[in-house]
């Protein structure tokens, strides 16, 4: 396995639980709709709800990580950063990440492993509301994000070890972009013509690679 294969690899994976993490947005919809349903119609609210929406968007927010910085989404102050060589942007990118990231991801996943294990020891239960549902199974969602977020760590060090190398940043795996909806809503419009359509696609094309030079992570390839 060369290096651009192992980084599209261990891309995909994060994509992929980013995906699946993503519908988990249906069912708290689903729930905040049937609470307001029961509350304001029905004169009947649900305890328990609060509960499971707040474990809903918890996982939702802790799982999509390794996806968000499989993206290279993550927010950064690059008002320095973005005028910097790729060598100089990696060779930062490299300290902080053996610096800072490997050391308080190791620790998230060590200290939620156990976190996780005494919570499924004493059958734990919410107690913000009364007979609160358990949490002991949202929890293990801690050292699972944080694995996730590690392996994908281990992806960025590898970029950044093959920019040092080669000097350019090594492509990313593509996903669906805010271009794509653009282009397709437009495409579907009937006030908008053929030209304007692509001059509009165009702009939008512009700032997006715009942004996407700021930041860092080299082309997207699908």
């Amino acid at each position: 396995m060369n290096a651009q294969r192992f980084l599209y690899t261990i891309d995909a994976i994060s994509t992929w639980t980013g995906k699946i993490a993503a519908w988990l947005v249906v069912g708290l919809m689903a729930l905040v709709c049937a609470e307001v349903f029961k509350r304001y119609i029905l004169n009947m609210p649900t305890a328990w709800i609060f509960d499971a929406s707040n474990m809903l968007y918890g996982t939702l927010f802790m799982v999509a990580g390794a996806y968000t910085l499989a993206q290279n989404a993550h927010v950064r102050g690059d008002f320095l950063y973005s005028s910097m060589r790729p060598r100089t942007q990696a060779s930062l990118d490299l300290v902080l990440y053996l610096a800072f990231f490997l050391p308080g991801i190791a620790a998230l996943v060590y200290a939620g492993w156990d976190y996780a294990l005494d919570s499924w020891r004493i059958n734990e239960h919410s107690n913000v509301t009364a007979d609160g549902p358990p949490v002991y199974h949202f929890k293990f969602m801690i050292p699972l994000a944080g694995a996730l977020v590690l392996l994908q760590g281990a992806a960025e060090i590898a970029r950044c070890v093959l920019c040092l190398k080669t000097g350019t940043w090594p492509s990313r795996l593509a996903d669906v972009s805010e271009i794509d909806v653009i282009a397709e809503q437009l495409a579907h419009s009937e006030h908008v013509d053929e030209e304007a359509r692509k001059a509009a696609i165009a702009r939008a094309q512009d700032i997006e690679e715009s942004a996407r030079q700021r930041g860092m992570g080299g082309d997207l390839q699908g």
